[in-house]
């Protein structure tokens, strides 16, 4: 186990150092420059001149990225060009706000997509199956976006429910901090069960029609056993695999839910990062998001003996 682990996190290495050149190459490809983003249309060329000298600016690109790289190396991404303040700790701290609500939301779409899943598979082709299956499908067609507004439309402003604009950190007051999270967690809950639903089912339809499962019942054991102890367990396991992909997609790409619930989270801090040219903040939020990627999808190959018996972590 632990020299599998460590030949993944091997692998791993060259992953990040192409994802850190292509994520310092292709910023810099952005149109404007940062510095006179910053300053303004009013800023002489001497102000405009000191300002790029005193952030590296002024050199050339491959001095500039050997420093960035032996910045990564300490531990330090710099400081936003915006505020001064270190790209770490603010990109750690957006990144827990983001966290907390993709990670409820999915643990809340596995808890409902896998039940109705293995249960619509087991009653393929009756109503119950077609319900959860056109469900399923609603769910997935409909944009975040839009879900997130029908949402905040009714709970919000027509029942006044919850609130509507603004954001409180649990730290600051739990409950005001929890009213500002339902409305987020349930529209990310409600539109990624639409693919997990779909992927259970058509993964414990493969696993019901398996030999195993058939001497299973031959003997004459209770139906909620088969599934319980033969279906689930081997089913899971390409529904597992989705369940990273989508905590790896949500983390690197829920700004349009943050803009619109007003939450500071991550994918809002790179929306803002690229509209201002702030390239510290855009390459540790990209740094971060592909960082998340390979050890969402690390734990997630070392899950799978927990729930599929056939795999061996060896």
């Amino acid at each position: 186990m632990i020299g599998y682990v460590l030949r993944r996190l091997l692998w791993a290495l060259p992953t990040l150092v192409l994802v850190g050149v292509a994520v310092f190459v292709l910023v810099r490809l952005i149109p404007g420059d940062p510095v006179q983003v910053m300053l303004g249309d009013a800023a002489s060329p001497e102000q405009v001149a000191d300002m790029r000298a005193a952030y590296g600016l002024d050199r050339p690109i491959a001095v500039q990225f050997w420093l960035w790289a032996e910045r990564i190396v300490d531990g330090d991404l710099g400081r936003a060009l915006t505020n001064g303040q270190p790209v770490a700790a603010l990109v750690w701290e957006r990144f827990l706000t983001s966290a907390g609500i993709v990670l409820s939301a999915v643990a809340l779409a596995v808890a409902i997509a896998v039940p109705a899943g293995t249960f619509a598979a087991w009653r393929q082709g009756s109503l119950a199956d077609l319900a959860v299956v056109a469900g399923a499908t609603l769910l997935l067609s409909i944009p975040s976006f839009w879900l997130g507004l029908m949402l905040l439309l009714v709970f919000g402003l027509q029942l006044a429910w919850l609130p509507v604009v603004g954001y409180v950190t649990l730290s600051e007051d739990l409950w005001a901090g929890l009213s500002f999270l339902v409305l987020p967690v349930i529209t990310l809950t409600l539109t990624e069960a639409g693919v997990l639903t779909r992927m259970a089912r058509s993964s414990a339809i493969e696993v019901m029609r398996l030999d195993y499962v058939t001497h299973a019942r031959a003997k004459g054991l209770p139906e909620a056993r088969v599934l319980a102890r033969h279906v689930l367990p081997n089913a899971f396991g390409p529904t597992w695999t989705l369940v990273g992909l989508v905590l790896g997609n949500l983390l690197g790409g829920i700004a349009v839910l943050e803009t619109v619930f007003t939450i500071p989270g991550l994918g809002r801090l790179l929306v803002d990062a690229i509209f201002n040219r702030d390239y510290p903040v855009i390459q540790g939020c990209l740094l971060l998001t592909a960082g998340i990627y390979v050890v969402v999808n690390l734990v997630v190959d070392l899950c799978y003996p927990l729930f599929d018996p056939r795999v061996s972590a060896q």
